[in-house]
């Protein structure tokens, strides 16, 4: 039985989301060891938004925009890749990449509670049981003496929840923002401005520039691999995605992406999973899956993860 060309799209949209989005970690962990973090971020999302555009051109999309539009894609692109991307990369620097994807799974734990508390959204019986999985996964994975007395462990850890916080602010404006209609082009726009923002912040920073001709072998293949498939590949499969399926299966990256990142943390650069972070994944995961499994209001919103 031959596979319709539909399947095939939707099969390798769910692995760029599954697999890319969850690598990400790994690879933003091995460029970090390299080079600053502001400066890493902006050249990935400027460079993708490069291309991006010149896809958009190439496809003959309208570039043009209004003003509104155009100032709410730099704030887009502030919450969710400027800070929320780039303040992560620098926690990377002393958080672990298994860690750091853990933490980043409690998104949409944070999304319900600002939803809580800005808009009075009630909260069902899944939801609840599904905060309170993922308030005792979190206890059980920040509360290991191992990991905080690793230095920087602490600063990593805040920093990381800031910018989770930053996310779905994000996805909360996105929802209800004027933004171009064409998904490739707002990215574009998104990632453009971002990537200048977090230029502005390395040379505020005084960060050390480094050209590309002095990278290492594995800085180069993992840069590569951040703007290809992390931000061009991933993020056209999610707007994909969101077109194609119900927003319930979209978010089921929020389970696989950390299971990703923690093998490849294993393989890769020898991180240990200790067994109360394990115990930990299982309760935020568990919790995940309770918050995801509810009944979605029809005006919430689809958190965008961005790493």
């Amino acid at each position: 039985m031959s596979i319709s060309r539909n399947t095939w799209l939707l099969v390798i949209a769910f692995f760029s989301v599954y697999v890319f989005w969850g690598s990400t970690y790994l690879w933003n962990k091995m460029a970090v060891t390299e080079l600053p973090p502001f400066f890493l971020a902006s050249i990935r999302f400027t460079s993708a938004g490069i291309l991006i555009f010149t896809i958009a051109k190439f496809l003959k999309f309208d570039l043009a925009i209004t003003r509104k539009q155009f100032l709410n894609c730099i704030l887009a692109g502030f919450l969710f890749l400027a800070y929320g991307n780039g303040m992560f990369v620098w926690a990377l620097k002393w958080v672990d990449t298994g860690f750091a994807s853990l933490l980043a799974a409690m998104q949409p734990l944070i999304i319900l509670l600002m939803m809580r508390a800005i808009h009075g959204k009630a909260l069902q019986w899944k939801s609840m049981v599904g905060v309170g999985l993922g308030l005792i996964g979190m206890y059980f994975l920040i509360g290991q003496n191992s990991i905080i007395e690793k230095p920087g462990m602490l600063i990593g850890i805040g920093m990381i929840f800031t910018c989770m916080i930053s996310w779905c602010s994000g996805s909360l404006f996105v929802a209800k923002a004027d933004l171009p209609k064409n998904f490739f082009v707002a990215a574009a726009y998104q990632m453009i401005t971002a990537g200048i923002t977090l230029m502005m912040a390395s040379f505020l920073f005084q960060e050390d520039w480094k050209s590309p001709v002095e990278w290492s072998p594995s800085t180069f293949v993992a840069m590569i691999c951040l703007i290809l498939f992390g931000s061009i590949a991933a993020f056209t499969s999610f707007n994909y995605l969101l077109k194609k399926v119900s927003p319930e299966k979209v978010s089921t990256s929020t389970f696989v992406n950390p299971l990703i990142a923690i093998l490849l943390g294993w393989y890769f650069l020898d991180e240990n999973l200790t067994m109360q972070s394990g115990i930990a994944a299982l309760l935020l995961l568990t919790g995940v899956y309770f918050i995801n499994s509810r009944k979605r209001t029809p005006d919430e919103p689809v958190s965008r993860k961005r790493t």
